[in-house]
């Protein structure tokens, strides 16, 4: 019975991670500013739940965050920001970190980051760039300009979540027993 319950918990911690997420991404769907920013925030729920109820839990919490903001969402271009990059993040940096090789961890993270570039860049530019015609002469920056943009994301990314480890995964569990 204990490892039913366990399940029920990680299954309602992602169903509740994925409305929150939802939230955030309706915000970032209406947003006349600020959309990318809105996104990333949408990103932390996957990592949360990653967390607090294993890989499996991150998964369950981007996978239906994701296929609910493309039913729901009336700017389809922020779900899929969120579910080739921002919200998949979470679980390939997870995946990324139990290698336990510097190095190599280095190399996965920056090859998912510079895969989904090239697809948001060369298949999605019509959704993200609608707005920038001069955006074009700009392509040769792209990926060294984004590499290291990427890389203080996942910096901020990693402080972010030793603070929601810190100041709220291990006090609820103090406070459940666990």
């Amino acid at each position: 019975m204990r490892g039913r319950t366990s399940y029920d918990g990680r299954l309602a911690l992602s169903a509740l991670l994925t409305a929150l997420s939802l939230v955030i991404l309706w915000g970032a769907a209406m947003a006349p500013w600020g959309r990318m920013g809105l996104v990333a925030l949408a990103g932390l729920t996957p990592a949360a739940a990653v967390i607090s109820g294993g890989p499996a839990a991150g998964g369950l919490c981007w996978a239906g965050t994701g296929i609910l903001a493309l039913l729901l969402l009336p700017d389809k271009g922020c779900g899929l920001l969120y579910l080739l990059f921002f919200g998949l993040y979470p679980l390939v940096k997870y995946a990324a970190e139990r290698l336990s090789r510097r190095p190599l961890e280095l190399l996965v993270k920056l090859a998912f980051f510079n895969a989904a570039l090239t697809v948001l860049w060369f298949g999605l530019r019509a959704v993200f760039l609608w707005g920038l015609p001069q955006a074009e002469g700009l392509g040769w920056l792209l990926y060294p300009v984004g590499n290291g943009i990427f890389l203080a994301y996942d910096y901020g990314f990693s402080r972010l979540i030793a603070f929601y480890i810190a100041r709220v995964d291990r006090p609820l569990r103090r406070g459940r027993g666990a």
